[in-house]
């Protein structure tokens, strides 16, 4: 049996997994950090308590229960391609295929140890709930919520959970009849945050930003994040009693060390079928690679995953000797139910149209419904 090597445990190394053990043609095997996959759309409800921690983990032994695979937990330090060789802080790992699917890392600001981000490691979101309680129980404060982008990737943005973390906080507070004590502002450096979307996108956020009394602060560098809010380019202040900031996506330490080819931002260079550059058998897919298409495109979990079943198809049709692909470029789009914690927004935009449908109540329930069905398909 070939050996096919899959590193990251996220969406793309998951759905990676599976396709290929459908087949039960391949010694696979994941190497990841932790022992369950972390379902991050759902994890905006943890700081909110409408989910509990363990209700967003799917744990691996799980999913090996129907696509038996094997699974090492560590942490990938090197890749050597050219030699079929994964150096990991315990282990050295040789393969057939590589599928490189760990995620990107975050950039960094100066003082970011003074914000939590929900697109952080898991448990933070655990911090975030716990930095909420402490307001709640004060009975008043400023929350700032935001997100960064990177100016060498502009695919590398996450803005949807920023978004929905601070709609989910203002119908919290006002379930607690806290609302009118506390000053909620939203902050991006960009001058239209959430301009991917659409420009109908853009409008309906405007309007709830308004109907939420959310204030706006739109436009201005972020220069530094302090203990009680953020300083901007032009050395005005944003107060805040807890800052909750999504820094963009930059590549990954691990790839510094490795002979991948690597864009100016630190993301692999694939083509559309997600083979990274000068390397037949390695593929990059999910985060970590550099994405080509439209100037709106953004990395998603549903884009991530995709991408993993192309990785799987294409083995599998290399080894077969034939010449069919399946690439990820004709399938780019942005797609999200945006919740709100008392509804949602159906979120959508391809290359022909874009738009933001309001969903009350029924919305925030088919992103529920969303969760469970994640949960299942891959159990």
């Amino acid at each position: 049996m070939k050996k096919i090597l899959i590193l990251g445990g996220g969406f793309a190394g998951i759905q990676t997994v599976i396709e290929l053990q459908k087949k039960k043609s391949f010694q696979v095997t994941l190497v990841t950090d932790r022992d369950y996959l972390y379902l991050f759309p759902i994890s905006i409800w943890v700081p909110v308590n409408l989910v509990e921690f363990d209700d967003v983990k799917i744990p691996l032994v799980d999913i090996q229960k129907k696509y038996p695979f094997t699974v090492i937990i560590d942490s990938v330090k090197e890749i050597h391609a050219k030699e079929n060789l994964v150096i990991c802080e315990n282990n050295k790992l040789t393969y057939d295929y590589l599928v490189v699917a760990f995620g990107a890392e975050k950039m960094q600001h100066k003082g970011m140890e003074n914000t939590l981000s929900i697109c952080g490691k898991p448990e933070i979101s655990i911090s975030i709930k716990n930095k909420i309680a402490e307001l709640v129980e004060k009975g008043s404060g400023k929350i700032a919520v935001g997100f960064g982008g990177n100016p060498k990737d502009k695919s590398a943005v996450r803005g949807g959970p920023a978004f929905e973390l601070m709609f989910n906080i203002h119908n919290f507070l006002k379930k607690k009849n806290l609302r009118q004590n506390f000053e909620l502002t939203f902050f991006a450096p960009m001058e239209e945050p959430g301009a991917r979307m659409g420009k109908a996108s853009l409008a309906m956020l405007d309007k709830m930003f308004a109907k939420y009394n959310i204030k706006k602060q739109f436009g201005k560098k972020i220069k530094e994040f302090v203990s009680d809010g953020v300083i901007l380019e032009d050395g005005s202040k944003l107060d805040s009693d807890f800052t909750m900031f999504i820094p963009a996506g930059a590549g990954h330490s691990s790839l510094v060390n490795s002979d991948l080819p690597l864009t100016e931002a630190g993301f692999i260079k694939i083509n559309n079928f997600g083979q990274v550059n000068e390397y037949q058998n390695v593929f990059a897919i999910g985060d970590i690679a550099a994405l080509e298409g439209p100037e709106w495109i953004a990395k998603q979990g549903h884009i991530a995953e995709l991408m993993g079943r192309n990785a799987a198809y294409n083995i599998i049709e290399i080894e077969k000797g034939s010449y069919l692909r399946k690439g990820y470029q004709e399938h780019l789009n942005i797609l999200c139910v945006m919740d709100t914690g008392n509804g949602a927004a159906f979120v959508f935009r391809n290359d022909k149209k874009a738009y933001m449908i309001p969903l009350p109540i029924v919305g925030h329930w088919l992103k529920k419904a969303w969760g469970f069905y994640s949960k299942l398909s891959k159990t």
